[in-house]
């Protein structure tokens, strides 16, 4: 018999098509994910604030305008830095600080399927091993790389993992870093009659 238009999305689609899952929790903004930008674009999608914070027992480090606070305008999330004396040291942790919380609390609609690994992917896998200090540059961009994914699939691990050619525990592993994130999956994960993850 013929296919019935509406039956599938689309309907002539083969068996095993999946639409990709869009989970609510997170805000969705169109690709590339902001956590992957260079600072000097990223910051062209943000109001950047500065102004003083004063410490405790009469702390003078922020006597001058030295804290800094950088919101991605489209999501409302923000970075901020207090701590440091220099405004443009406070202004590179804010950044760093934001480009964590995108990753973790945005996602970019990726392909459930298809997915092509970025560059900066590709440049860090080692074998089917994904080595990276949470404090690195690269982690925000590959924790939104991988959240992209795994959300997508409706938070399957092991085939988000075969499609980004490591292993599940180095996926869990690398989301685990990100408390926030691996929290946030755990959520969705439960949500969608999965059992939660330890890491």
């Amino acid at each position: 018999s013929l296919p019935v238009p509406g039956d599938r999305p689309p309907y002539d689609a083969p068996v095993s098509y999946h639409p990709p899952f869009v989970d609510p929790a997170f805000k969705m903004v169109e690709a590339p994910h902001p956590a992957t930008l260079e600072e000097e674009v990223l910051l062209r999608f943000c109001e950047v604030l500065t102004g003083r914070v004063g410490g405790p027992g009469g702390q003078h480090r922020n006597n001058v305008e030295t804290a800094v606070w950088v919101c991605h305008t489209a999501t409302g999330i923000e970075g901020q830095a207090t701590e440091r004396r220099s405004q443009v040291e406070n202004k590179r942790m804010a950044v760093r600080r934001l480009r964590r919380k995108l990753a973790s609390h945005v996602r970019t609609l990726a392909s459930r399927d298809h997915h092509v690994c970025s560059p900066l992917w590709t440049q860090r896998r080692q074998g089917n091993k994904m080595t990276v200090n949470p404090e690195s540059e690269d982690y925000p961009g590959l924790l939104a790389e991988a959240m992209d994914l795994v959300v997508v699939r409706r938070y399957d691990l092991g085939g988000a993992a075969k499609i980004l050619g490591i292993t599940m525990s180095q996926l869990s592993r690398l989301i685990h870093h990100d408390k926030g994130a691996f929290a946030k999956m755990n959520a969705g994960r439960v949500a969608c009659g999965l059992p939660a993850l330890r890491k």
